[in-house]
């Protein structure tokens, strides 16, 4: 998505000194996230899961971060962890209460991709299992209701406030092995629309983005990528996959000012790619 040098400053000159919370900020659209909200003047506060072997990926990030004159925090810890989510708040909190107007927490991204990737029914090797199925909701869907609860119940987040979510068309369509991740991104989308309704008097946005399919570490998980990368390839309009700049770059857009009737929907950044899917 490209938009003119008059939106980035005024994206800009709003958006200066406040906070974006981004769950899942290390790598894929998440990093995208983070550099493209620092570049237009946030503040960075970055939750992830990293080992060693990755933290490289984690430095090269907050680097970039660092660069564009802002600050970040970032915490290596699992998103899904009560324990761990709420210190996480507390810290935040302790962070924003003296700064005034500028130290608002003004987005939160939920961006986390971990979960089983098994067939629902096989007449042998492993399928899905209760573990896998709980699992797979609480940190893909359900950790972003747990996440809002704690931003709004402590006054991190008020009017203008954007929430969004990173869906995929496989929240209504089937590919092989996706069937339990489809589920939690179909309950992901379910959240979206109910917080967009009981957040609307708050003056708080909620909306999930329908990326296309993208050449992520994630995507790299799935049984099936090199398939799904290829028919993606064929279909879309624009004659090349979804990138993770392409989404923060519309992402971007949806949390400036002028956005606050936008709300309680699935906005696909994808280049038309699941019209023709």
């Amino acid at each position: 998505m490209r938009y003119s040098h008059d939106d980035e400053d005024e994206c800009m000159a709003a958006q200066q000194g406040q906070w974006a919370l981004i769950l899942g900020a290390s790598s894929g659209f998440g990093a995208a996230i983070a550099r493209e909200l620092a570049r237009q003047g946030y503040h960075i506060a970055g939750v992830h899961l990293d080992r060693r072997a990755t933290m490289g990926e984690v430095e090269a990030v907050l680097a970039d971060i660092r660069a564009a004159g802002v600050e970040a925090r970032f915490f290596n810890i699992n998103a899904a962890d009560e324990a761990k989510r709420a210190v996480v708040i507390a810290e935040l909190t302790g962070l924003l209460r003296n700064r005034g107007e500028s130290g608002r927490l003004r987005v939160l991204v939920h961006s986390l991709a971990f979960g089983a990737l098994k067939p629902l029914v096989a007449a042998e090797g492993e399928m899905a299992t209760a573990q896998h199925l709980t699992m797979t909701l609480e940190v893909m869907a359900n950790s972003l209701v747990y996440w809002t609860q704690g931003v709004i119940h402590n006054g991190l987040m008020e009017e203008g406030g954007r929430i969004f979510a990173l869906t995929s068309a496989g929240g209504h369509r089937v590919w092989r092995e996706y069937g339990i991740v489809s589920a939690a991104k179909a309950a992901l989308e379910a959240h979206i629309r109910q917080l967009a309704v009981e957040l609307a008097p708050l003056g708080i946005t909620a909306n999930a983005i329908q990326a296309g399919v993208t050449d992520t570490p994630a995507l790299r998980k799935v049984p099936s990528h090199d398939e799904m990368m290829a028919k993606s390839l064929a279909n879309n309009p624009h004659g090349r996959l979804t990138t993770p700049r392409d989404v923060a770059a519309a992402l971007a857009v949806l949390a400036l000012p002028g956005t606050a009737w936008i709300t309680g929907n699935v906005i696909r950044a994808d280049g038309g790619e699941d019209l023709l899917g």
